[in-house]
């Protein structure tokens, strides 16, 4: 009879890895292991967790059982009962992304004797290493210094007696530098000695130790992404040059394995000591067992993965290997769990990998019938009055509104949710530009945002924030998804193109017919990008084929000079091609900011304080080109809300009934194109 133990004792059993800095032997210390032994560890990742501790979305205020720690630490359990030796490691982006993480740093800041809650509940799973993020720096140096439990010698950061409280496991970058010391900012790597079981050629089960090294790496672009916090204070080096450096000393000092723990994804253009995504060139480095990434926000492997990354020349998607080398990245906020699962065999010196018997994989937590695995008890308990806190701040007002914002008819024209949204993005580009990219100072800043929101899953699925306090939460009304924003310089050639795209969220509508026209056809509504400016003026067509909508398109009162050139603020889906919008994509970017557009926008509500329909939610820079038509033009809206399109100043606009027929909770109406 097997006997089932609650779920933290379970999880006091599990045998403990025993972690140290730069172990001086050199070689394996198992001098009586057979030759030809094998042995098998599995090297577990978690990326981007964020800080999404729990399945819940704080903006929102409700559960989210497709993310969380609290679910992939299952996937950690199921793995060590699994595989009998294994090192669970994370990689970065950890202490910052959601309200939790910003109500622990800005709101009510964390006291030295406390330990973060994200590094918590890793403490109790028992991490065995970590790497550094670029957004772990998003706080600034004295913050990451004390939730880290580290001692930085840099400018600006102070330190006491001892550490202040940190996570309980070594954590390694080995390409940041303090500018005062010219020393690494954290410890560059560290050696591991883990004790495994193995089994000898008779079958016999024997006792070997192992040592594992792990250096850390995060993008050198954070000296432009928190320039703020680091100009002047820290530097980076190239992760070629760094690892070239360090390898070989791991080596030397009896590291068994080297196993890279890469904030980045993969890019083979010519290598640069700066470029942010530098790992397919890293892995071309000598003496490299196995790679964990990540910052990208994918999973690999992946065979049927269409991202540009993972089908580069010596990617393989399918097996998971880059340039030969094992590698795993588990997508982000809890969602999967990489696992590399190394198959080793002693050569009488040393443990070596067998490619052969190697195996990689990027486990979901959502099962394959789409439900989800089931939460690791232990975690929510131990973050409960974190977790508390910060729903009570979300709830708090960080501004007020005079007026609805709602999509309910931004198909029409309706930009109450919209302008606010576009405000934040060209007010955070701007300066930016003005502080880092002087080459484009002088270019006009524009801003491009949709109706996220649009009536796809029915009468509920759409903006709505009713005039009055304005909390954090509702910034996931006006901002749904968890982007960052993008900056990118176009010319008014694209910006016409980038509008006819954006139209076809339109069918061609006849006017000659006697019948009802739907307006609104197939195209998603998160793709009917529009400007909110009085600068940007233009019509809309819709009798008019496909690329041949956008009429009288003008930059402050003349038609656009198509061979000018904007900034455009976006978010990273756009600017990154997203959408398949022509001369839309990475090679116009300028800026690819790692802050998320909700967070802007949080910012700026919080600045402004107060918002008015005048200034924040009525510049609308488009309109229908009038047309009579002789049957009724119809689209669809949330029930018994006209008086909001009245407020608007969509005054064209009738209700034909309170419900379509359907179970969607979904009402008709009708638009009048000649007025």
């Amino acid at each position: 009879m097997k006997i089932r133990l609650p779920a933290l004792l379970r999880l006091s059993l599990f045998p403990l890895v025993i972690t140290g800095t730069l172990l001086a032997s050199c070689g394996s210390t198992d001098s009586n292991i057979p030759v030809n032994s094998k042995a098998t560890l599995a090297l577990l990742e978690t990326t981007d967790l964020h800080t999404n501790v729990m399945s819940y979305d704080y903006f929102k205020l409700a559960e989210d059982k497709s993310l969380g720690f609290e679910r992939v630490a299952t996937l950690i359990n199921t793995a060590r009962a699994e595989f009998s030796n294994t090192l669970l490691f994370d990689n970065g982006d950890t202490i910052q992304g959601t309200a939790l993480s910003d109500y622990q740093s800005l709101i009510n800041p964390l006291p030295c004797s406390q330990t973060l809650a994200m590094y918590k509940v890793m403490n109790l799973m028992r991490f065995d290493g970590g790497g550094i993020g670029n957004h772990e720096f998003n706080y600034g140096l004295p913050f990451l210094n004390q939730v880290t439990g580290s001692k930085f010698d840099v400018d600006g950061v102070s330190n006491g007696a001892t550490p202040c409280s940190g996570p309980s496991f070594p954590q390694a970058l080995a390409n940041v530098y303090s500018a005062k010391t010219k020393a690494p900012l954290f410890s560059p790597y560290h050696i591991i000695s883990k004790n495994v079981t193995a089994t000898a050629p008779d079958g016999k089960i024997i006792n070997s130790t192992l040592k594992v090294g792990i250096i850390g790496f995060t993008p050198p672009t954070i000296m432009s992404w928190d320039k703020r916090w680091l100009d002047g204070k820290v530097y980076t080096q190239g992760l070629v040059e760094t690892a070239t450096k360090f390898i070989p000393e791991m080596r030397s000092k009896g590291a068994d394995l080297v196993v890279v723990i890469s904030h980045g994804g993969l890019d083979n253009s010519t290598y640069d000591p700066t470029m942010e995504n530098g790992n397919w060139h890293l892995s071309k480095v000598p003496g490299i067992d196995a790679m964990l990434i990540g910052h990208s926000h994918q999973v690999f492997p992946d065979a049927a993965s269409t991202a540009a990354q993972f089908n580069l020349p010596g990617v393989d998607k399918a097996k998971g290997t880059v340039n030969g080398v094992p590698t795993v990245m588990a997508n982000y906020w809890g969602k999967h769990l990489g696992l590399i699962k190394l198959d080793l065999v002693f050569d009488g010196g040393k443990w070596n990998v067998n490619s052969a018997g190697t195996k990689v994989e990027a486990r979901s937590i959502q099962n394959a019938d789409k439900t989800y695995v089931a939460v690791e008890p232990t975690i929510a308990p131990a973050i409960a009055t974190e977790h508390a806190a910060t729903i009570q701040y979300v709830k708090t007002p960080i501004g007020t509104t005079n007026f609805n914002m709602s999509s309910y008819f931004a198909d029409l024209g309706e930009v109450s949710a919209i302008e606010i949204v576009n405000q934040a993005q060209a007010d955070y580009v701007s300066t930016y530009v003005a502080a880092n990219l002087p080459q484009y100072k002088s270019l006009p800043v524009l801003s491009i945002s949709a109706p996220f929101k649009s009536g796809f899953a029915g009468g509920n699925d759409y903006t709505d924030v009713a005039s009055g306090n304005v909390a954090i939460n509702n910034a996931a009304d006006l901002y749904l998804y968890p982007n960052t924003v993008y900056a990118v310089r176009v010319q008014g050639s694209d910006i016409k193109n980038w509008l006819e795209t954006a139209a076809k969220r339109f069918n061609k509508i006849d006017p000659n017919l006697s019948t009802d026209q739907a307006l609104i056809s197939s195209f998603p509504g998160y793709n009917f990008d529009m400007f909110t400016t009085p600068d940007l003026k233009y019509e809309i067509d819709v009798t008019q084929s496909e690329g041949s909508r956008i009429k009288n398109l003008t930059y402050k009162g003349a038609a656009i000079d198509t061979a000018a050139y904007f900034i455009v603020a976006t978010n990273n889906y756009r600017g990154s091609g997203g959408g398949n919008f022509p001369g839309i994509d990475s090679t116009k970017v300028i800026y690819a900011s790692p802050d998320a557009n909700r967070d802007v926008l949080i910012s700026y509500i919080k600045n402004l304080k107060t918002l008015t329909l005048a200034k924040n939610g009525s510049d609308r820079s488009w309109n229908f080109t009038k047309v009579t038509t002789k049957g009724l033009v119809t689209f669809k809206s949330a029930p018994n809300k006209l008086s909001l399109a009245i407020a608007a100043g969509l005054t064209n606009i009738s209700a034909i009934n309170n419900s379509d027929g359907g179970t969607n909770n979904l009402a008709d109406y009708a638009i009048d194109l000649s007025k």
